[in-house]
Parts: structure tokens; sequence; C-alpha cells
């Protein structure tokens, strides 16, 4: 039994019990035990548990996770302190320079901080073989992930999805409700950054949004 320990359990709740998660879940029983799987069986929710469903502001949506050892933690593009910070994550902090001209730690790439001020920081695949990139692609949790969008999508309070890269702007269909906000451009890995993530502005646009509509902006900054 998955526990949360906030709304999304109780929201959850009968998408944990559907069909295609239950053979997801057999799956990934068998994975754990066979192979390395990223991240801990443990922390595979944990945007969730550190984001609650009222309290989301904003939806940035990555692929799915690290799969080098130690990175994976549950929350797309952060690695834990003492763990190098990625070459995605590298950029993101980058363009959080360029956009806002603020200082972004070097030290450590633990994004924990967002997670607390509303940031959902969801992976469209929350699972991954270790060294094998989109591994679980395919598997189920694409349906997963689209009904977490669909609930987002009912909120009556604004929320900005933040949809990097062809798998995250998937998800663009199922945000229909007019009161949310969306910014497109391409994944912020080194392969693709140069195509359009450098130069979004999308942090500076998010709390523009958030304050548009009586919110407290995002606090981006990592020391």
């Amino acid at each position: 039994m998955i526990e949360l320990g906030n709304e999304w359990d109780e929201l959850l709740k009968s998408e944990f019990e559907q069909e295609y998660y239950q053979k997801l879940r057999r799956f990934l029983a068998h994975e754990y035990k066979t192979r390395t799987i990223y991240p801990g069986m443990y922390d595979i929710f944990n945007a969730f548990r550190y984001t609650s469903y009222s309290d989301v502001k904003v939806v940035i949506l990555g692929q799915d996770p690290y799969h080098g050892k130690g990175q994976a933690h549950g929350l797309c593009f952060s690695v834990q302190k003492g763990v190098p910070q990625p070459p995605s994550l590298k950029n993101i902090f980058q363009e959080i320079r360029d956009d806002l001209g603020i200082s972004m730690t070097e030290e450590h790439g633990d994004l924990t901080a967002w997670t607390k001020q509303g940031v959902l920081l969801m992976n469209t695949v929350l699972t991954v073989r270790a060294g094998q990139p989109n591994s679980h692609k395919g598997i189920g949790w694409e349906t997963f992930t689209d009904h977490v969008i669909r609930l987002l999508d009912q909120r009556d309070k604004p929320v900005v999805f933040l949809l990097w890269g062809a798998n995250a702007r998937a998800k663009t269909s199922f945000i229909k409700n007019p009161k949310h906000k969306i910014f497109t451009c391409a994944h912020p890995s080194p392969f693709s950054a140069n195509n359009g993530f450098f130069g979004c502005r999308h942090f500076s646009k998010t709390n523009r949004f958030l304050q548009s509509v009586g919110e407290t902006p995002i606090d981006w900054q990592i020391l």
C-alpha cells in the first residue's frame, strides 16, 4: 500500500487499484529483485510526498529518472547533496542565472527547496534501469502521469506547466483549463539545450504569471 501522507492519497487511490497499475507494480517488483533500478523503491513517489495537490503552483516535467548510481531520488532533475550536478541540471541553473541574474550553487543539486514552494518535480516515467535511459518507457507510467496531469487540470487555482522536451510536451493535450499557463521548449539536456532551452526565460515568465493571479512567486535560487 502506497502512503503519500497528503491529499494525493485519496486522489490517486482508485488509480493504484487499476489493472494497468497492478500489472506495472508486478513488473517493478520483479525488476527491483533482478536488476538495479533507480530511484530506490521508497523514493519513487517523492514528488507527490513533497508537494501536495492543493499546494502545486508549478509543474516541471522531466523525461525519466537519472540512470546513474546515486543520482535519482524521486524529483525530476534533482540530485541529493553530495552527488555531482548532472549536465541537464547545470544547464537549468545556467538559464536561471541568465534569466534572473541570481547566483546558483555549484556545490549540490538538491531541488527540495522548490518542492516546498509548490513546484511538483515529476518525471513522465518514474523509474529506470541503471545505465539505460527510457528503459521503463511504455510499461504503464505514462498512463499514471497522464492521470496526474488531468487531476491538476481540474484545479480551479491556476498552475504553470513547464514542459521541456518532446516527452513532456506530449502532455499538453491533457491541459485544457484556460486558467492554467503552459510554457514549452527544448529539453535542458546538452544535446538539445541550444535548440531553445537557453533563452526560454521560463523562470521569470512563471513568476510574472503567478504574480498576475495573486500568487507568491517562486524563489528559484538554490544555495
